[in-house]
């Protein structure tokens, strides 16, 4: 099975040795995405616009590999404190629509660049 590297310029440019979505059938893995703004690289402040830049990050790198955040069938979220469980919920809701993704949410020590939150997908293309 071919691999196709999927990259956009519209979600930050991979920070490490990784790439920001593989696709591999009609499967896409999306790598984890922090807060930053694709165009300074920065982590935007405070919890919710956290959580919304990580999804906006997601829904480009979606769009880049012909998809979109409707088509992500499981969702991982790491947070570095599980007391802004309830703002990720209420900003999911912005984002996404029944039938709902599988999800986890993890409580972690620490996320790069000190980031409060990531995510990272799987999404499905028909």
């Amino acid at each position: 099975m071919s691999k196709t590297v999927i990259n956009t310029d519209k979600a930050p440019a991979a920070i490490g040795t990784y790439s920001q979505a593989i696709k591999a059938g009609n499967t896409v893995y999306m790598s984890g995405q922090i807060p930053l703004d694709p165009k300074s690289m920065e982590l935007v402040e405070g919890f919710e616009a956290q959580a919304v830049q990580v999804f906006e990050n997601l829904k480009a790198v979606a769009e880049a590999a012909g998809g979109s955040l409707k088509d992500i069938v499981k969702l991982n979220i790491f947070l570095t404190d599980l007391g802004n469980f309830a703002t990720v919920n209420e900003v999911m809701s912005r984002y996404f629509q029944l039938p709902f993704p599988a999800r986890a949410a993890i409580g972690i020590a620490a996320l790069p660049k000190g980031a409060q939150v990531e995510m990272d997908a799987v999404m499905v293309l028909d």
